[in-house]
């Protein structure tokens, strides 16, 4: 009955497939526990593969939609005329054979399609990451100015000055948190009030797949963070026209929760105030933050941990990155190099 009932949806063509990916979808939310974004991402790669030719009716009958679409990927070009980046063919084939490994698991489908799929070689790409100084003079080159921000705490009418300062404490408050932390941007603007302990030196992060991790922050960013929850933020919520979800740490001076579009013009402008190439991003502060706790002597595990990390050979990039720079040194310093 099982098998007919499967043959069944199988025959009835894309109509079974929108179904079939919406199930998935779903399990994807509430089974893995995958951020909105993600699902987005995995929603868009399988609407497109749905509307390739020929998948509609084949789909759930044979491997050759399925291996047809890759290879056709492998060829396709970008709207800006460039062949497509093997990351995003390796992100729509992964996408497409977890779908497929989901609907042989569910009885959906009587072929383990996900069996033919490969992923797409992944080239080994060494992520962008800044010097100890770098990073200091990026940290530097943005914050408060010298008004007092205590003066226009509570104030609802805070001058233009006023107001950048505030949003200068906030953002230096959230550079120096980043990098003394390796939280992705988006945890980072994901925090609420409880999840940061001030007296204890630690952040509360709910990483990738909803997992929890408790990460040290150093006394340099604990400092900034303070002076921006005792001296900005509360006259930030207190401007607020609607009860904001949760208790946000990082706002707007409306209010409302740091958008990520926000956070990264402020890395952008950090960096090109810093003199820093343009290609600065909030991960660029991740890097570092990890390479340099390696090149400091750290643990591989113990970065691993700290990054939420769930396989440690992603972890690991980090220790040819170390090896990279140390061959750099090795090249400058030693006479017979």
């Amino acid at each position: 009955m099982h098998e007919l009932a499967a043959s069944g949806r199988a025959a009835a063509g894309v109509g079974s497939l929108g179904r079939a990916i919406d199930d998935y979808l779903t399990y994807l939310r509430v089974e893995r526990g995958l951020a909105e974004r993600s699902i987005a991402a995995y929603r868009g790669d399988l609407s497109t593969f749905a509307r390739s030719k020929g998948v509609d009716r084949l789909w759930s009958r044979s491997s050759d939609p399925a291996v047809r679409y890759l290879a056709d990927l492998a060829t396709r070009r970008a709207p800006s005329g460039s062949v497509l980046r093997t990351t995003t063919r390796r992100r729509r084939t992964a996408s497409l054979r977890g779908f497929y490994r989901f609907a042989f698991g569910e009885g959906l489908i009587d072929i383990d399609v996900a069996s033919h799929i490969d992923l797409p070689r992944q080239g080994r790409h060494l992520p962008e990451v800044l010097s100890v100084g770098e990073v200091e003079r990026m940290l530097e080159s943005i914050g408060p100015t010298e008004l007092t921000l205590g003066q226009g705490a509570g104030n609802p009418r805070l001058d233009a000055r006023a107001a950048a300062s505030a949003a200068g404490l906030r953002d230096r408050a959230l550079l120096e948190l980043l990098y003394a932390s390796g939280l992705r941007i988006s945890e980072a603007l994901g925090l609420d009030r409880e999840d940061l302990s001030l007296e204890g030196g630690f952040v509360r992060v709910i990483g990738k797949g909803d997992k929890e991790r408790m990460v040290p922050v150093g006394e340099v960013a604990l400092e900034w963070l303070g002076r921006y929850d005792s001296e900005v933020r509360p006259a930030s919520l207190a401007r607020s026209t609607a009860t904001p979800r949760g208790d946000p740490f990082f706002v707007t001076p409306r209010g409302r929760r740091l958008a990520r579009q926000q956070a990264w013009t402020t890395v952008k402008r950090a960096a090109r105030m810093a003199g820093l190439d343009a290609r600065v991003t909030p991960h660029t502060l991740r890097h570092s933050f990890a390479t340099h706790l390696l090149e400091g002597g750290a643990d591989l595990r113990i970065v691993q941990e700290l990054l939420g990390h769930a396989s440690i050979s992603t972890t690991q990039l980090y220790t040819h990155l170390t090896g990279e720079r140390v061959r750099e040194v090795y090249a400058r310093a030693h006479p017979r190099a």
